[in-house]
């Protein structure tokens, strides 16, 4: 993860969002890019490239972004609504800021929460217990398409493609 290629991309609008989330909320700024860095590294380690596509490994890799950035802002501040707020909103903005087509928007946004609600569920778990946790989930992902109602998976991961 290159931050400054990554927000070379950006256009204005984007950024100035991501100024006025960043000053409303410093102190989670830091612990959100350790917590992206981390979620790569352990993605890559336990998937290799895979988690790029948007199979079970891409919805793994959702979920523990915002399993990492939540827990590690409540590390700090143990405030949990806060927390769960910030999480939301960061990764909100990220899918906003890099679009992708439609369904994959969703499977992300819906990852994203389901990885909130395994915080929410497993806030006292060590990082490695949860990402155990969500390797499980990961294993029995469900396949959407366009036609799915993604509220008939509330927090079940999703995926598009299968792997191989």
């Amino acid at each position: 993860m290159n931050p400054i290629r990554a927000l070379k991309r950006l256009d204005s609008k984007s950024i100035w969002v991501l100024i006025k989330l960043c000053i409303k909320s410093p102190l989670f700024v830091l612990p959100t890019v350790k917590a992206t860095k981390q979620c790569m590294a352990v993605s890559t380690q336990h998937y290799g490239r895979l988690h790029y596509k948007n199979g079970p490994a891409n919805a793994f890799r959702h979920a523990l972004w915002n399993y990492l950035i939540s827990k590690r802002c409540y590390d700090l501040i143990k405030n949990k609504a806060k927390v769960l707020r910030w999480s939301q909103n960061i990764t909100d903005w990220h899918e906003d800021a890099f679009p992708n087509r439609e369904l994959a928007r969703k499977m992300d946004l819906h990852n994203n929460a389901v990885g909130r609600y395994v915080f929410e569920k497993h806030k006292n778990n060590t990082v490695e217990e949860a990402i155990k946790v969500l390797t499980e989930m990961t294993k029995v992902s469900s396949k959407v398409d366009s036609n799915c109602n993604f509220a008939n998976f509330r927090n079940k991961l999703v995926h598009i493609i299968n792997e191989e």
